[in-house]
């Protein structure tokens, strides 16, 4: 089943210099971009994309962090992007993450952890309209 997917490369990612890395990974697995911009994701974006964690305590860590540079956000389109796309990026923490995964090759760190990808097709639809408003 064809399916879209939105990708989140965070702000160590950009800072990183690691947005080609990881997007030719994407594009070599044979997913193909549909949209893609690069944004300061804001306070009032945060709080929308991450509401499941407002008021955790955690939160504010989190919220801190995804604001505070570039993010690119990107929708990738193919058969079973979502559990494709979730395969290759790994676990949240990039010291557990499997070698061979974006996050156990490049991150040592849960809370700088690349990227953030969308977990359902609920999820996916209502990541994609808020990060690609309809024009």
């Amino acid at each position: 089943m064809i399916e879209r997917t939105l990708v989140l490369f965070k702000p160590d990612a950009v800072v990183r210099r690691l947005c080609g890395e990881i997007l030719g990974r994407f594009e070599r697995k044979g997913l193909n971009i549909v949209k893609m911009r690069m944004l300061k994701i804001t306070s009032d974006l945060a709080r929308v994309h991450y509401a499941d964690h407002v008021g955790k305590s955690f939160y504010p860590d989190l919220e801190e962090y995804i604001t505070g540079g570039l993010s690119v956000a990107i929708v990738f389109e193919g058969e079973e992007a979502i559990s494709v796309v979730r395969k290759m990026i790994g676990v949240t923490n990039g010291i557990e993450a499997e070698a061979g995964t974006i996050r156990g090759d490049l991150s040592m760190s849960k809370r700088q952890n690349l990227v953030h990808a969308s977990d359902s097709n609920e999820s996916a639809q209502r990541e994609i309209n808020l990060f690609f408003p309809a024009d």
